[in-house]
């Protein structure tokens, strides 16, 4: 599929955003941190209200390019033209954090093997090596919720912690 190049189409400053997030994407696949299409990694985009570039739904990582992001409000809406979808349940976890952490940049949301993993225990990650210790103080928890989209936005915004104190 050609995707044409929003190179002249955008501003400089969203152009080096898509190119450092498509890079993003790119490394999270060679370092095998995908999940198929179930993953996702999301890039604030400076000076616009609430907006984000986010993966196009179905495309695998290797495959994602600066120009087959795309740009989405807060309410999901797309911004920019693509034929593609926005998967919902990446929308809602990525407009969750980006409307309750305004510090924040950019989110990956990820299906690690070690992740999963960790996730199944029922102490989580645990403070045995000085590994675990560095992600300790700002891990948050949330219990699975399917599917229920609007639901899951909503409760994972209430859990989302505030900046974490130096």
């Amino acid at each position: 599929m050609h995707i044409p190049s929003l190179k002249e189409i955008v501003s400089a400053e969203e152009w080096r955003l898509r190119c450092d997030l498509a890079a993003c994407y790119r490394l999270v696949a060679l370092y095998g941190w995908t999940d198929l299409v179930f993953t996702h990694i999301s890039a604030r985009l400076p000076g616009a209200d609430h907006e984000f570039l986010i993966n196009p739904y179905g495309m695998l990582f290797e495959e994602v390019t600066a120009s087959s992001l795309i740009r989405v409000d807060r309410s999901g809406n797309k911004l920019s033209d693509s034929p593609f979808i926005v998967n919902p349940a990446g929308f809602v976890i990525h407009s969750a954090v980006h409307a309750a952490r305004e510090d924040v940049s950019c989110v990956l949301h990820t299906h690690t093997r070690a992740g999963v993993a960790v996730s199944a225990q029922k102490g989580g990650v645990l403070p045995i090596s000085q590994q675990s210790i560095f992600v300790l103080s700002s891990l948050g928890y949330h219990d699975y919720e399917a599917s229920r989209y609007a639901m899951r936005r909503s409760r994972a915004c209430r859990r989302i912690s505030a900046p974490p104190t130096s």
